[in-house]
């Protein structure tokens, strides 16, 4: 497989995102969903209203979102939505909470998973933005491109089908199932890669853009997520998801700062970069990538 292109800025603005995104040159046409994190509440690094608004407006874009798995204020529509509007999302876009009312089976021939579940709200877009904030996270070691298509779109069934490695669809269940991490990194992978599937099946269009600022070593999805431990390092961009991550996870390995090594050891730790030959291996992507610096042109 050739080398996938990488688009990279350190400039983390409003305009520097519209600017990588048009990089891309692939238009994302129709109803266009732009899938971020609403964060927990209580957390701190999710992406901005300052910062994305620009380009959601730009797309004409639906923030689109599901519900947790796991006990907090993002468990239930409502207070989904009140959070969401609280973070700001609301002041510049529609939010829709795909799997507010009901959920659809995406089948997919897995190690773990035979299908992915995800709200019923996804068939509405003809295509869609997966923005992520790349960041740790307690489970999967980092999350980024792969994360925010897996756990991110799943639907709270589809998040626990996930987090049970294909065990239970049951959110109270799925946290006393017993896998190996190796198990749970796959099934993620697995996820993501049957949301491609879905896209490409139906003539969809998925892009792809990481925001590399407020890097804590906890996710978004964290009440009680830390403060940075290194300084922002910029937003990347392509058409490849695989790709992307890795180019972001390399970042982080090649950086000086002295906080670089608390998130590699928390990626390590979960296994995360696990993700990435995996996700190469299904076919979803590849890890090897060319990194196009925009400031240069």
């Amino acid at each position: 497989m050739e080398k996938a292109k990488v688009y990279f800025t350190e400039k983390i603005t409003s305009k520097s995102l519209i600017k990588i995104y048009e990089k891309l040159k692939v238009e994302l046409t129709g109803k266009v969903g732009v899938k971020v994190s609403t964060g927990e509440k209580g957390s701190k690094g999710y992406l901005k209203a300052e910062l994305i608004g620009p380009l959601v407006q730009k797309l004409n874009g639906t923030i689109i979102e599901c519900n947790t798995a796991y006990p907090g204020k993002r468990n239930k529509t409502r207070e989904h939505m009140k959070v969401a509007e609280e973070h700001g999302f609301t002041s510049f876009a529609d939010v829709d909470i795909m799997d507010q009312e009901t959920e659809f089976k995406i089948p997919f021939n897995g190690k773990h998973l035979k299908y992915d579940i995800v709200g019923e709200g996804l068939k509405k877009y003809d295509s869609m933005l997966n923005l992520s904030h790349f960041k740790g996270h307690a489970m999967g070691g980092f999350g980024g491109a792969l994360k925010n298509q897996s756990i991110g779109i799943a639907s709270r069934s589809g998040k626990a089908y996930i987090h049970s490695c294909g065990k239970t669809e049951s959110p109270i269940k799925c946290w006393m199932i017993k896998h190996t991490q190796t198990d749970f990194i796959e099934s993620m992978a697995e996820a993501a890669t049957a949301v491609r599937d879905y896209f490409n099946e139906n003539g969809k269009t998925i892009l792809y853009i990481n925001v590399m600022n407020r890097i804590s070593v906890d996710c978004d999805c964290d009440a009680n997520q830390g403060d940075p431990v290194i300084k922002d390092i910029g937003i990347l961009a392509s058409t490849d998801p695989v790709a992307l991550d890795q180019a972001c996870v390399d970042l982080i390995w090649n950086s000086n700062d002295p906080g670089a090594h608390l998130l590699q050891e928390r990626i390590d730790t979960r296994e995360g970069r696990h993700i990435l030959p995996y996700a190469e291996s299904i076919g979803l992507g590849t890890t090897k990538y060319e990194l196009i610096n925009i400031d240069e042109n």
